[in-house]
């Protein structure tokens, strides 16, 4: 089972893998851990990652960058109108007007099941959308060794990470095995990317002025300008000297040239500088902190690199920032961590994790009041998650909740609503009273908003008291209407309730018996896409991962006969030379001619099995030359190895017929044999030597190397067994019990009979021992 972490951002993705030795993260096709968040569109097939993105420029409208923006958003949605000014491709309304395809942690519910439909059409079984910087968070804290113990002051880190196109801030507690999120702030717009545009915006003016060219009217030369501003920012936060940017053949046949500094950078950008404090100081206001309760600061993120940013941050917590995590592989590491610790596949110490909820969440219903509606807030903005919670309701016929967001100012985004939750069958007691309705809120562990269940308390009137009627003591404040009650979100037990309203709150409750009957839900989520339209999206997408691998398999084709041309031609004026007569080569260097102009012609876009016969046919004239240029290197060393094995073998007869004590066990028929075997074989040899010896390169040999390589073994396999026949083993066990016997005879006047050994003993030892190594 693969655990993987992926930090998808605005400009590259990391991939981290967990595995017995660790979290690693992993290199793409071209060794490259950093795989930039990009799509070519092909007329068959389709480039991603690196091959992407080397096209951006040569195919500028069908390369899609940047579309981290779009999740979750419609068409018409501002954000998406002001995305479209950068991008360099076009944009098309789809029919459920969504504009396209780790999270941050300002992401709405609709981006965020934006993401989550994304990871579905990808065939990616996700176990968690995780908040970036808490994915940060839980890379740093779970190797802490020196966390303190649950019952003391936690350690307070902040976390900032300020990427491409985003610039969050978060403030975690930290516990042996515990991590909680105190806040988190955010400014959406903020973030590396901000800074190339200024350099853009700063090099147009001045091309326009010294070279009288409109750079933004020209598509390539202004992504070539981005690109080259890129380089030329990371270059300043390493360098504070003046630094050359040169771009050759820019626009209109024109090469430019300029220079900028970091001092000039930053005075440049000083607006944008401006945008670092505040969220650092939202982010200690919420969670009610002061400076010196901060242990560390942690930063990761591309931008974070510029040294300005630093000082910011330096500037206002007044202490030292930590760069002990890595920058750009921190948010797949923690992903990674957080997605071993949800699977049963991998053991991982025990860590928990409380996060929370970006934005406020309220709730608003219909009522029959003079107002229309009633509403209340379920979720307070950095309220923890995930979560749930219960609210009741008293109505007497289905009734629609609608959530929605109530603190987006934070963030400019024109639609707050979430979805409406319609809580079906419900219908008046029967006696007329309005049903109770209890309804389940949450937000899950994907940071996802959902009405999850919803149930009527059904009341049962019976004789008698019952302990049952112990359920209706949670009650609730009642607005009486002609014909509806609802509930305001404050909830208070008997004991509790204020004594003015305590007898009216006995009154409402009865003994008897109460059953719960759960509700249907229907859901009509903003932006959701609709399970139809998810299915056909995987369908296509599984066509066209299929379309890519017949694509591959077809290119590959064409390749292979691309190659064979060019090596062959290559071979046949050096290796192959000798081994061709000057008339085949002629036709030969014909054909390979021939093949490559219908490569670049008619052959330019051929099925793959017209590649395939294509090269057979190739190999046709080709395999006779290459096996007799294979044979003629090979053939020397496998005669030489016959040749040897034979003398060997004849050397081991002459020694036997000179009596050598080493062969004198041989058999002499077997012998006999052997050398008629051998007279064989030299005459064989012989006769093929002499028959190739008269051959030309340009013929096929007589005798190949795999039949002289087959002789060879033949020989080991009838001779072998002969020549190196072991002797047989010399019985010495009566002269060793003579030796004994003397040794041990009579000696100063002792008889025979005494000093004799005790051989039934001996024997019965004897036995005794052969019987324990049977058992054995």
């Amino acid at each position: 089972m693969s655990v993987v972490g992926i930090d998808l951002g605005f400009l590259n993705c990391y991939i981290a893998v967990a595995r017995s030795g660790g979290i690693e993260t992993i290199a793409n096709e071209y060794s490259d851990r950093c795989t930039p968040a990009c799509i070519s569109l092909g007329s068959r097939t389709r480039a991603i990652g690196n091959a992407a993105k080397s096209q951006i420029v040569t195919n500028v409208r069908n390369t899609i960058h940047g579309f981290k923006k779009l999740h979750g958003r419609s068409f018409d949605d501002p954000i998406v109108q002001t995305e479209r000014i950068r991008l360099p491709y076009e944009l098309q309304k789809m029919p459920n007007g969504s504009a396209g395809v780790k999270i941050p942690s300002f992401f709405t519910d609709a981006e965020r099941r934006s993401v989550m439909a994304a990871a579905q059409v990808a065939g990616l079984n996700c176990l968690r959308l995780m908040n970036e910087t808490t994915a940060v968070a839980l890379a740093y804290g779970i190797y802490k060794q020196d966390l303190p113990p649950l019952d003391e002051k936690p350690r307070n880190v902040i976390f900032i990470d300020m990427g491409h196109s985003a610039y969050q801030v978060s403030v975690c507690a930290f516990n042996k095995g515990k991590l909680k999120v105190l806040a988190t702030t955010f400014d959406p717009y903020l973030g590396g990317r901000n800074f190339d545009e200024a350099l853009v915006d700063y090099f147009c003016e001045e091309f326009k002025t010294k070279y009288k060219i409109n750079v933004k009217e020209n598509s390539r030369a202004l992504l070539r300008l981005y690109q080259e501003c890129e380089k030329l920012k990371k270059l300043m936060s390493a360098n504070a000297s003046d630094l050359p940017l040169n771009i050759e053949c820019f626009m209109n046949d024109l090469d430019v040239s300029s220079k900028m500094n970091r001092a000039q950078f930053e005075q440049l950008c000083a607006s944008l500088f401006t945008r670092v404090e505040p969220p650092l100081k939202a982010v200690m206001e919420q969670a009610n902190l002061q400076r010196e309760d901060i242990s560390s600061i942690e930063i990761v993120g591309g931008a974070t690199r510029i040294p300005a940013v630093k000082e910011q941050i330096t500037k206002f917590f007044l202490k030292d920032i930590s760069t002990t995590l890595n920058a750009d592989e921190a948010v797949a590491r923690g992903c990674a961590l957080q997605c071993a610790i949800l699977s049963p596949a991998f053991k991982v110490r025990e860590f928990s994790i409380t996060d929370l909820v970006p934005y406020s969440i309220t709730l608003r219903w219909k009522t029959s009041f003079e107002d229309g509606t009633g509403e209340c807030e379920v979720f307070c903005k950095n309220h923890p998650a995930p979560f749930s919670k219960v609210i009741t309701f008293h109505k007497k016929e289905p009734f629609e909740l609608e959530a929605f967001y109530t603190n987006l100012h934070e963030v400019p985004y024109p639609d707050p609503r979430i979805g409406s939750f319609t809580i079906q069958n419900v219908f008046p007691q029967s006696d007329g009273d309005s049903s109770k309705v209890k309804v389940k809120v949450r937000v899950n562990i994907h940071g996802i908003f959902s009405v999850a269940s919803a149930s009527v308390i059904e009341k049962q009137n019976v004789e008698g008291d019952h302990s049952d009627a112990a359920m209706e003591t949670e009650a609730s404040f009642k607005n009486e209407s002609k014909d509806d009650k609802f509930i305001l979100l404050l909830h208070f037990s008997l004991q509790s309730a204020p004594s003015d309203k305590q007898d009216r709150l006995n009154q409402t409750i009865k003994k008897g018996k109460v059953k719960s009957i759960d509700l249907p839900i229907q859901s009509s989520l903003c932006r959701q896409l609709g399970q139809d339209l998810l299915n056909s999206y995987i369908e296509n997408e599984g066509k066209m991962i299929m379309q890519d691998k017949l694509e591959k398999e077809r290119n590959d084709a064409k390749n292979a006969v691309e190659e064979y041309v060019y090596d062959f031609r290559d071979k046949l004026g050096t290796v192959y030379e000798k081994f061709i007569t000057q008339e085949d080569l002629n036709k030969l260097s014909a054909i390979l001619e021939d093949t490559e102009n219908w490569l670049y012609e008619e052959g330019e876009d051929q099925p793959k099995q017209i590649y395939v016969d294509k090269l057979q046919e190739l190999k046709k004239y080709g395999q006779p030359i290459q096996m007799r240029y294979m044979e003629h290197e090979e053939r020397p060393k496998a005669l030489n190895d016959l040749g040897k094995k034979i003398q060997l073998v004849m050397k081991v007869i002459e020694a036997y017929r000179n009596k050598d004590e080493r062969y004198d066990h041989l058999d002499p028929a077997e012998v006999e044999k052997v050398e008629k075997y051998i007279s064989e074989a030299m005459s064989w040899l012989n006769s093929k030597m002499n028959a190739q010896n008269k051959l030309s390169l340009t013929q096929d040999p007589v005798v190949k190397v795999s039949e002289i390589v087959a002789k060879s073994k033949e020989l080991d396999s009838f001779c072998n067994p002969i020549i190196y026949k072991p002797k047989p083993k010399v019985e010495v066990a009566e002269d060793k019990a003579k030796a004994n016997s003397e040794h041990n005879g009579p000696m100063d006047g002792q008889s025979g009979t005494e000093t004799k050994p005790d051989t039934t003993k001996d024997s019965s030892q004897h036995t005794k021992s052969s019987g324990e190594m049977e058992v054995d």
